[in-house]
């Protein structure tokens, strides 16, 4: 097991919450922190919307895909946020799951994902001051 913390993001579908989230671990903790992103049920490609919006902050998510979430990547994180995926996230005792209500951007403008990204950008940053103020003993 890893000494750093592992932070997977889960939305349905994997397209622009948790592809937004993912891009700003990634960006703000480097190597420091893993961080991967799945949905219950992944669309094709990612929100050309929270594509653009993560543009204008200079961070690329053009590369990612929607991944479906398996068991296997819940059982190996620290810590799994979702995003309103309900039920949907299959559970392990030992892993810290928190719940972070966000409006879905799916079908809206970039003008609409502002906030959402400006929000998960604000939680991201929080998460990220406490997963590496933990040393790597209290991280599982």
């Amino acid at each position: 097991m890893s000494a750093k913390p592992s932070v997977l993001f889960v939305c349905v579908h994997n397209a622009g919450r948790s592809q937004m989230a993912q891009g700003f671990l990634a960006h703000l903790a480097g190597d420091a922190i893993e961080v991967r992103s799945a949905g219950t049920a992944p669309a094709e490609t990612i929100n050309p919307s929270a594509v653009a919006a993560m543009a204008e902050l200079g961070i690329d998510i053009t590369a990612q895909t929607p991944k479906v979430l398996t068991p296997d990547t819940v059982q190996t994180s620290t810590v799994v946020i979702t995003m309103g995926c309900g039920d949907t996230c299959p559970y392990f005792p030992g892993v810290d799951y928190r719940d972070w209500t966000l409006d879905d951007p799916a079908g809206k403008g970039v003008d609409a994902v502002r906030p959402i990204r400006d929000e998960i950008r604000t939680r991201v940053e929080q998460l990220v001051k406490e997963l590496l103020a933990l040393g790597p003993e209290q991280t599982r």
